[in-house]
């Protein structure tokens, strides 16, 4: 059974850095893609990034462009959000999705078939 597990959340002021860690279970290889999403209430389900299981490919919304960075260690089936200059508008639940057959590294949400249960992330003004 595949697994999701995220940690990492919390409360910070804005301007401070998160490191948002995915714990991933139940997967036969390596060779799946991890996203990072995030909503904040009363607003749409929003793509952040995600990472190839190769750990080469990355790719980023504007909005978080130079500001977050995804990264995997295999070793330890696990990927990372670090989130720097965090900004109140950041404020949602973050969520890490798998995919297995990704042919092109994406942020729709359609395309991610595991979940995890999500870590709420608030940035205080």
């Amino acid at each position: 059974e595949v697994q999701l597990v995220e940690s990492g959340g919390g409360l910070v002021q804005a301007g401070g850095s998160l490191r948002l860690s995915c714990v991933a279970s139940g997967f036969i290889d390596d060779d799946y893609a991890i996203g990072w999403f995030r909503q904040a209430p009363g607003k749409e389900h929003e793509g952040v990034s995600c990472i190839s299981g190769s750990g080469v490919n990355t790719y980023y919304a504007d909005s978080v462009k130079g500001r977050f960075t995804i990264s995997s260690d295999n070793a330890k089936n696990t990927v990372y959000l670090q989130m720097n200059s965090l900004k109140p508008e950041d404020t949602a639940v973050y969520y890490c999705a798998a995919e297995e057959d990704l042919a092109t590294l994406t942020l729709q949400s359609y395309e991610y078939d595991y979940w995890g249960q999500g870590t709420q992330v608030t940035v205080s003004s």
